[in-house]
């Protein structure tokens, strides 16, 4: 049974945050054009256990449902780090671009993130990350000219988590290029990205599996140019 808690913000902005299950959420909501949704899929480590094959295919058919969910006029927007498996990439950018595809949304909005400074050699997984936004429509205002790589991937509040400097650039995105002015994650772990949308002045709706990730969302803040608290 899910448990949802709403805190009030300041000038009527609003957080909602539903422990529960983010694909049932999914299936269960119709949203609206005012509605994106801004997310990161789990990776196989997080959904243990399951067979990397299968979490292949649930990672494509998650973006298929994320990008049917939202309004044709609005926009699905994803932050993924790919990863090396038995000594091969694994591009999520390609896995969540097949399931858009699928679901019938176009590219409208793309980026890479650098984890780690350009030119540092890294470990394990690679120092940059994806940003990339979806849209069955053909409303989506496009950028004005700007940088398509961003140099730091700001704070994050727990190892899984999007950084600030990524959930900042989305929130930007969104009141520059969308009529979307509601943030939905399906998967919002500790709750950055609802933080950030916050501090944009954008209501916010989580859902998180764990209740302890998601206590922690409903509380976390960021304040521009002072970070998370």
């Amino acid at each position: 049974m899910s448990d949802a808690a709403e805190s009030g913000r300041s000038a009527g902005v609003r957080r909602t945050v539903i422990v529960g299950d983010g694909i049932a959420w999914l299936r269960a909501s119709t949203l609206t054009p005012t509605q994106a949704i801004v997310t990161s899929l789990p990776d196989a480590s997080e959904l243990r256990p399951i067979e990397f094959d299968a979490w292949r295919s649930w990672f494509v058919d998650t973006a298929e449902l994320v990008c049917r969910t939202v309004a044709p006029d609005a926009v699905a927007v994803f932050y993924q780090t790919d990863v090396r498996r038995a000594g091969r990439w694994i591009d999520k950018g390609h896995l969540v671009t097949l399931g858009a595809e699928r679901a019938g949304a176009a590219c409208v909005h793309h980026k890479i993130v650098c984890r780690a400074p350009a030119g540092t050699p890294v470990r394990g997984r690679p120092g940059y990350a994806h940003l990339l936004a979806f849209s069955k429509g053909s409303t989506i205002q496009p950028d004005a000219v700007g940088a398509d790589v961003l140099p730091a991937l700001g704070e994050m509040s727990w190892s899984r988590a999007m950084g600030t400097a990524a959930c900042e650039d989305v929130c930007r995105f969104l009141l520059r290029s969308t009529t979307c002015r509601t943030v939905v994650d399906p998967f919002c772990g500790q709750g950055t990205m609802l933080a950030v949308a916050s501090a944009y002045g954008l209501d916010a709706i989580g859902v998180e599996l764990n209740a302890r990730r998601a206590s922690r969302a409903r509380s976390l803040t960021f304040r521009i140019g002072h970070g998370l608290a």
